[in-house]
């Protein structure tokens, strides 16, 4: 068992919320028992997540996409109350952290998924470092990493092939960041590693010769959660489980 405030403080220590400039409130975003017992990690703060923590006797979660975002509404209406009354109802905690999570040199999004892919960072590149890069290890072709990237993540890989030169270095930055591409290219990267992609990044690929790889939003972002999620319970002794919501995006 641990306080919730001392739960608090280690994910604050760890993560630094107040070192980035985000989308939405970082920490504890929905109060719930002052004691913890039981960590629920997840992706996404959605009602079917909710639910199967409820399910598995969670009394603490811990995601990367919670429940609020700048420029929304913010009523508890809809959706929103569906979920914010599950969590009062059931005295859950909710914990959120959007950047942070994805930023952390060892147990976030990025080096997570830099794990399973085999590439190890040795710079970082893009708006406030969240980008990594580093030799590209085991892949001599963007075809080789695409693979490497399937199977490492169960699903379909999109490959924008660039101009087919070998790989000497991979660039990557989890979730929603085909934005960075452009960084990724200044930085020296043969190849960049995100979840999503949209209608610029095929021209760039082709005029740059520099390969994209979209694997998937949630995909790309479902390791870091529970590597944090797993620190937390091994400092406290706590039970945790990872639940897994399935999304194609």
């Amino acid at each position: 068992m641990a306080e919730l405030a001392d739960v608090d403080t280690y994910l604050q220590v760890m993560l630094r919320p107040e070192a980035f400039k985000d989308y939405g409130p970082n920490g504890l975003q929905v109060e719930g028992r002052r004691e913890v017992r039981r960590v629920a990690s997840g992706v996404t703060a959605s009602l079917a997540f909710i639910d199967a923590a409820i399910a598995a006797g969670a009394d603490t979660l811990l995601v990367h996409h919670g429940l609020f975002w700048r420029g929304q509404d913010g009523r508890l209406t809809g959706w929103l109350k569906a979920r914010v009354k599950r969590l009062l109802a059931h005295e859950i905690n909710l914990f959120a952290y959007h950047l942070p999570l994805d930023a952390h040199a060892e147990l976030g999004n990025n080096a997570q998924l830099g794990r399973r892919l085999h590439v190890a960072a040795d710079a970082r590149f893009g708006e406030q470092d969240l980008g990594f890069i580093g030799p590209a290890g085991p892949h001599p072709s963007a075809a080789a990493l695409a693979a490497a990237a399937r199977a490492a993540l169960d699903r379909d890989v999109l490959l924008l092939p660039g101009d087919g030169r070998p790989l000497r270095r991979v660039a990557w930055c989890s979730g929603g960041a085909q934005g960075h591409f452009e960084a990724a290219i200044a930085a020296g990267a043969d190849a960049f590693v995100t979840g999503e992609v949209s209608e610029p990044q095929a021209h760039l690929a082709r005029e740059t010769g520099v390969a994209f790889l979209a694997c998937g939003h949630h995909a790309t972002e479902r390791y870091g959660a529970p590597a944090v999620a797993a620190a937390l319970a091994a400092q406290f002794g706590l039970q945790h489980r990872f639940i897994e919501i399935d999304n194609p995006a």
